[in-house]
C-alpha cells in the first residue's frame, strides 16, 4: 500500500459512521451483509449509509456485489491488511517492541 491510498483509507475511517460500518463488516467476514441490513443495525438511514458506502468503497475498504435485488457489502481484508502493514513496517526500528500488547 502507498501513501496516497493509506491517506484515503485513514480519511474514509476517520468518520463515526464509516468506522463503524466497516468494523461490522469485519466483524461479518466474508460473506459480507446487506445494506438494508448494515442500516438497520446501525441505523443509519438509507441517503447517508449510500454516501458512507461509497467512501469506503472509492477508498478500497470494501467491494459489493449484486445478488438478486440486493446488493451486497463485504470488508477487503486484503486493503485492510495493507493498511496496517504500512502503518507498522518500521515499528520500533525492527526491533520487537510488543506489537498486539494492550
Amino acid at each position: 500500500m502507498d501513501t496516497k491510498q493509506t491517506l484515503a483509507a485513514l480519511a474514509a475511517l476517520a468518520q463515526e459512521s464509516r468506522l463503524a460500518v466497516f468494523r461490522l463488516l469485519v466483524q461479518v467476514g466474508p460473506d459480507g451483509m446487506a445494506a438494508s441490513r448494515i442500516g438497520e443495525r446501525l441505523d443509519i438511514a438509507p441517503s447517508s449509509l449510500s454516501f458512507h458506502l461509497k467512501e469506503l468503497a472509492h477508498a478500497g475498504l470494501i467491494s459489493s456485489r449484486q445478488d438478486g435485488r440486493f446488493v451486497i457489502y463485504a470488508a477487503d481484508i486484503g486493503t485492510m491488511n495493507g493498511l496496517i502493514g504500512f502503518l507498522t513496517e518500521n515499528c520500533c526500528g525492527g526491533a520487537p517492541c510488543g506489537l498486539g500488547a494492550a
